[in-house]
């Protein structure tokens, strides 16, 4: 502790002068000081430099070769403060040129998709929030040094106070980081979709003390609301109910808006009969105290793994000659719900149909579900024979056709069942995490929809023994997703599954034998990407579905860190000194986390499953009544199944209800190299920006970065990049010019090795700056 406490001072003098602190603008939506842009998570920039006349003279003006994919950097005044160096380092850049201002090293398991920003009034006290391994810890924004006088020697236990075991506890942080409302870091949790899962409380703590103010319990306790919606003492194993994805805060109301996901376990409930409130819920808190405020459940005792996860999205529309404030949360469903915004009323009638009844025994589905009468759906709802992809080898057609026919196949809500069931809109499908954004002014909301079917398939196991392998593919529910904080046995693991599953085409060094290199590939693509294209194939790769939930956590485990386990063609750990860490110039100024948590090093993090999450295997506490025998699934996820469109970019018109235009997102790649265009991409994962001057951008799987016009959705600008990109954008304006910034990975390069690739390439890679050219900004007040 001593010699960690002199390191850190002996850098900042350093570093205080290495800082830039220029004041500017930022309540204004000129920065990007908040993951998503701002509390609201509309991603709406009011900055009206960049226009629909000269949005094509756009320019590279920067990039950092080091940036990391899938994760949002956030802008403070002309500071950049962004995810580099081997996905486990914290940098801060000078935003108008990319260059390293300091760099604090050795934070594996950080949030992976975002971090956020406080600052006292008078701005002398900055910090950046972030979790790590489980752990809410912070830093100084001007320094890069931890701040030792948060929580308890500088972390705060997030594993404490949810009700079960915190030995037994695997991940409980999100990868999604939260939001920052006045002096509150509230958080939602990524705690596992297996049985016994930790519940998915949502909590606020104090931004400098660290101190918990309030908790909501989302599976209630006894003789809370709702707790009838569960069996009796379901909430000592019920978990879920959680927010892992994006959360938004009404600043103006004070309203805490929470996209909740499914209880658990997720595709089978016998355990918890009933509608299992607040599951699947729109939760509308008082971000102050938490106090409830209203909720709508989307669905009722989920069978299917439709979490909501997408940020609800928050505008103004003219209904009746009023101006009305509403919420609208997009769904794995392929429905966009939408409330006025502080009473929970629904804009439009929803009504509940009935829906197909389950034959599985032991189970109790519920006999109806909630349809929004408008605005229409965003995603395709049913896959049936006419449906199926024309363009697949006639034997792999047939496959499917027989599936659909023979398969239970009723539409949206089919409950899953013995004999397979086909479900579309699959749990992959429809609306994610990072795919909504909105217009706060005009009633226009944006989502990128995914037409991606699942089929499922249920299969016996005994309490405490996983379920088995069988013909169709893997054992045991899914297990959170990630790339960092996994264990060095993991990884040791993994490699002996990738040996027997991908060495034969990416070679036994990753660098590609008949297949692409797939070094550096979770950095690349993210660890999201990367597990669905494992799960579900892409082009000429096939699914991997067989593979169990522990052999897909130990191959992510050994793509991350292939030379922590004796393999060659990796780079260093992620917990470790990454490669040139000092190539770019700024100053280490610290390395690792808050010593309190360094020690949990792979318990946890972004990528560890929850304890119970293989196969089902954990044992319910003593002294409840629960079925003998649960079921687990066998589940897989093949957009190729289906014909294109496979990804969508929606604009909605929420003060008619109707769509305002829907256009493909782009082309998929092997697609349009068999002149087949206008497909979408596949597993799309990007983030979407409008403007004030009506330009929506947003990145295509097909390496293209794209302004549509708000009023028609035609394409006014196109740029190729120099590789595939996931996550959210950022936009900012420094010293009267406006900024555009994408993450890209580049085919064959990332983290460290961009610094090299790059400067030979005409198309940068890492964090990406578009801006006009300094002599073409237009003037700050243009409306064009």
């Amino acid at each position: 502790m001593t010699a960690w406490k002199n390191m850190a001072k002996s850098m900042l003098a350093a570093a205080c002068c290495a800082a830039i602190a220029l004041p500017f603008a930022y309540g204004q939506n000129r920065s990007w000081v908040d993951y998503g842009g701002g509390t609201d998570s509309s991603h709406y920039v009011t900055s009206k430099q960049i226009t629909k006349a000269n949005v094509g003279q756009l320019e590279v003006a920067w990039s950092y070769p080091l940036g990391n994919t899938g994760f949002n950097p956030i802008v403070v005044d002309n500071v950049m403060y962004a995810l580099g160096r081997n996905s486990s380092s914290l940098v801060a850049l000078d935003a108008t040129t990319g260059k390293e201002i300091w760099v604090h090293e050795g934070l594996a398991g950080i949030n992976s998709r975002g971090i956020n920003y406080w600052e006292s009034k008078d701005r002398k006290d900055r910090r950046l929030i972030f979790a790590i391994n489980s752990y809410l810890q912070e830093i100084n924004a001007t320094t890069g040094l931890t701040i030792m006088n948060f929580g308890k020697d500088g972390v705060v236990n997030l594993r404490e106070g949810l009700g079960r075991d915190v030995a037994m506890m695997g991940r409980v942080q999100s990868r999604s980081p939260g939001k920052v409302f006045e002096n509150l870091i509230v958080l939602g949790s990524a705690p596992g979709e297996s049985y016994v899962s930790a519940p998915g409380d949502v909590r606020a703590y104090d931004v400098v003390t660290g101190k918990l103010v309030w908790q909501f319990h989302t599976v209630p306790r006894p003789g809370e609301p709702h707790y009838d919606t569960f069996p009796k003492d379901a909430w000592k194993y019920v978990g879920g109910n959680n927010t892992w994805g994006d959360l938004t805060i009404d600043a103006k109301n004070g309203i805490a808006f929470f996209p909740l996901g499914s209880p658990t376990y997720d595709f089978y409930g016998a355990d918890r009969k009933g509608s299992n409130l607040y599951g699947n819920s729109l939760l509308a808190l008082d971000a102050r105290s938490g106090k409830y405020l209203w909720h709508f459940q989307t669905v009722h005792h989920d069978l299917w793994d439709y979490d909501l996860t997408a940020a609800p999205q928050l505008t103004s529309i003219k209904r009746d000659g009023k101006e009305v404030e509403v919420v609208a949360e997009a769904g794995k469903t392929g429905f966009l719900y939408v409330f006025e915004r502080k009473t929970g009323k629904p804009v439009w009638p929803i009504e509940e149909r009935k829906v197909p009844e389950t034959d599985v025994p032991g189970e109790e589905s519920w006999p109806t579900q909630p349809f929004p009468t408008a605005p229409p759906p965003f995603a395709i709802q049913s896959f049936n024979v006419g449906d199926i992809n024309p363009y697949l080898p006639t034997e792999q057609r047939a496959l499917i056709k027989d599936q659909l026919l023979t398969w239970r196949n009723e539409g949206l809500f089919t409950p899953p069942t013995l004999r397979g069931t086909v479900q579309m809109p699959g749990d992959q499908g429809g609306s994610n995490w990072g795919t909504t954004a909105a217009n706060p002014t005009n009633g226009i909301v944006y989502v990128l929809g995914v037409n991606a079917p699942a089929v499922i398939r249920l299969e016996k196991s005994a309490p405490g023994i996983p379920a088995p392998n069988d013909a169709f593919g893997r054992d045991g529910s899914r297990g959170g997703g990630g790339g960092a904080g996994r264990g060095p046995q993991q990884a040791v693991a993994g490699r002996a599954v990738y040996l027997q599953n991908c060495q034969t085409c990416h070679g036994a060094d990753l660098k590609g034998a008949t297949a692409p290199s797939i070094v550096d590939i979770t950095v690349k693509m993210g660890p999201d990407a990367v597990r669905a294209t494992i799960q579900g194939g892409k082009g000429a790769m096939p699914s991997f579905s067989k593979l169990t939930a522990a052999d897909m956590e130990n191959l992510m485990a050994f793509l991350a860190n292939p030379a922590g386990t004796g393999g060659r063609g990796g780079r260093a750990g992620r917990g470790g000194a990454p490669e040139d860490s000092a190539s770019l110039g700024g100053p280490v100024v610290a390395t690792g986390p808050a010593p309190a948590s360094a020690s949990a090093g792979g318990q946890g993090g972004n990528g560890a499953r929850s304890y119970g999450g293989n196969g089902g295997s954990a044992p319910y506490p003593d002294g409840v009544e629960v079925p003998d025998v649960r079921y687990n699934s066998a589940w897989s996820v093949s957009q190729d199944a289906i014909k294109p469109v496979w990804s969508t970019l929606t604009a909605y018109d929420l003060n008619q209800g109707t769509i305002k235009w829907q256009v493909p997102t782009g082309d998929d790649l092997a697609m349009a190299a068999r002149g087949i265009p206008n497909t979408g991409s596949r597993m799309l994962r990007t983030g979407i920006i409008p403007t004030a001057t009506g330009l929506v951008f947003q990145v295509g799987g097909d390496r293209k970065l794209r302004a549509y016009d708000e009023e028609t959705g035609k394409v006014l600008w196109t740029k190729e990049v120099g590789g595939s990109s996931s996550g959210v954008p950022a936009m900012y304006e420094v010293k009267g010019r406006q900024y555009l910034v994408i993450a890209v990975s580049g085919a064959g390069r990332g983290g460290a090795q961009n610094a090299a690739v790059a400067a030979e390439s005409k198309l940068p890679a890492g964090y990406v700056a578009f801006a006009l050219p300094a002599a073409e900004k237009a003037p700050a007040d243009s409306k064009k």
